[in-house]
């Protein structure tokens, strides 16, 4: 792939870039901008270059027209906050205001664009329709950065469409986001530790299915761990439970067994008798979960046993939380997770979404990590061994 160094001299150059700023908002009040932080560095490597720098990005999921909650007005004040300069905004993505601020900006200048999505034309599975929203894109500028890692797993047109209508190049972010999964899937240092949680089994098939080829242990916790507990014939009370992936749950246990690779889950469970920060929570061994009981956290015995395989491993990638960590009384499994991590010797890896999420809201530094990722989606995905689209067109155009 081509890097920014590939574009040559950009002052003067207007020049757009797929950020990913889908940041957690509470009404108008980013609640957590680790997104925006990651995607600083690349803006302002181009803005002391002196290109006119127009950012592209989406927020949530609005339904291909313009909708205020979406509206990535707070997103771009941030930014300047962060920048410690003022940050221009356009109220609509390609129409008369983005072409006004295009065409005035000034050398050094950065100017958010309102929320892709709000075009119906961004993720149309129609090639024409994409791409006539991608023309419009590329006529803003003269050459595209991709840097929003959490969406290169998209088809989409702010991602892959632009690409191959303007000289293009690899951010930063998502350079560097390749560079970590590429340790971690081409050769990693062992012990290789992968730790998964999460509400559901389905979501991680392709990935458990990959590294089980690759990991020397497993460890599940979170809410999928109740299908592999089922799936040992274990009762789970009235714990999420997934009933038509058992047999999937089955085989992985099957497999690691014949492949040598430690499937190891949790021996005690925190449960409750309700979902609710409130409820009164109760520690039972794995295998004795009462009917009328749900787990919501693996217990502090099996907390200590994950936290230690993660402190003796040379490479550790973490998705998914051990438990709901968003309530105190079933956050103590995420927590214990997460500072072994910032302990290890080895390549440290958050592998994004609800883990990022975590770490911070339990307040761990995110330089206390290797390595979190911008993109959980986009990192299974890679993970899994797919192609993504917003990398394979990046790939294609510099050949």
């Amino acid at each position: 792939m081509q890097t920014i160094s590939d574009l040559g001299d950009l002052r003067g150059k207007r020049v757009l870039v797929r950020s990913d700023l889908n940041v957690p908002l509470d009404g108008t009040t980013i609640t957590d901008d680790g997104r925006i932080r990651a995607s600083l560095p690349t803006l302002e490597r181009l803005a002391d270059a002196g290109a006119k720098v127009l950012v592209t990005a989406h927020l949530g999921r609005p339904k291909g027209t313009p909708d205020p909650a979406y509206s990535l007005k707070p997103v771009a004040q941030r930014l300047g906050e962060l920048w410690g300069q003022p940050v221009l905004f356009a109220g609509d993505t390609v129409g008369d205001e983005a072409q006004h601020i295009a065409a005035a900006l000034e050398d050094g200048q950065i100017a958010v664009l309102e929320n892709v999505r709000f075009n119906a034309g961004e993720t149309s599975k129609d090639d024409a329709e994409r791409g006539a929203f991608a023309d419009q894109l590329a006529a803003l500028a003269d050459a595209f950065v991709s840097d929003g890692f959490g969406v290169v797993h998209r088809k989409q047109a702010s991602v892959y469409d632009v690409a191959t209508r303007l000289p293009a190049a690899v951010g930063g972010l998502v350079q560097a986001e390749v560079e970590v999964l590429k340790r971690l899937t081409e050769s990693p240092e062992r012990p290789y530790v992968v730790v998964l949680g999460g509400s559901k089994v389905s979501d991680k098939l392709g990935v458990i299915d990959n590294l089980l080829e690759k990991a020397d242990a497993l460890l599940i916790g979170g809410g999928m761990v109740f299908t592999f507990l089922a799936a040992q014939g274990h009762g789970v009370g009235s714990s999420l439970l997934e009933e038509d992936q058992l047999d999937v749950a089955r085989s992985y246990i099957e497999r690691a067994a014949a492949q040598g690779v430690d499937l190891v889950l949790p021996t005690d469970i925190v449960v409750a008798p309700a979902f609710a920060a409130d409820a009164p929570a109760t520690v039972v061994a794995a295998d004795a979960i009462p009917d009328d009981q749900m787990g919501l956290d693996i217990g502090p015995e099996s907390a200590t046993v994950f936290a230690d395989r993660v402190r003796g491993a040379r490479t550790v990638f973490w998705n998914g939380p051990m438990g709901v960590f968003e309530f105190p009384a079933f956050a103590g499994g995420t927590r214990a997770v997460a500072e072994a991590l910032t302990q290890t010797d080895g390549l440290s890896v958050v592998g994004g979404g609800d883990s990022a999420a975590a770490v911070r809201q339990l307040g761990f530094a995110d330089d206390a990590f290797g390595h979190i990722s911008t993109g959980g989606g986009a990192s299974l995905e890679y993970l899994e061994g797919k192609t993504l689209p917003g990398l394979a067109i990046l790939e294609e155009s510099s050949e």
